[in-house]
């Protein structure tokens, strides 16, 4: 059973936390679970690092990232669009 390669790609949202490395971003990705036992929803977050070639996101940025291959040992995303933008 092959896939393609377009079916395994994700696209998530998130806001840019840290942009001080060379062509590196850090990219805080929230999302909403529901506790097991108890039923209430917790927000959970991950972050997540993210190739940016241009260096154009800054810190509080909102940014589409897609995956794609590993660029390093913890590096598997890269930037896609930003959404919106800080002062």
């Amino acid at each position: 059973m092959m896939t393609t390669e377009t079916e395994k790609l994700r696209t998530i949202t998130g806001r840019v936390i840290s942009n001080k490395m060379d062509k590196t971003a850090s990219v805080l990705v929230e999302r909403l679970v529901k506790h097991p036992v108890y039923g209430k929803i917790i927000k959970r977050s991950t972050k997540l690092l993210v190739h940016d070639e241009l260096n154009q996101c800054n810190e509080g940025d909102v940014v589409t990232i897609t995956s794609c291959r590993p660029m390093s040992k913890n590096k598997t995303f890269r930037l896609v669009e930003i959404l919106e933008t800080t002062k």
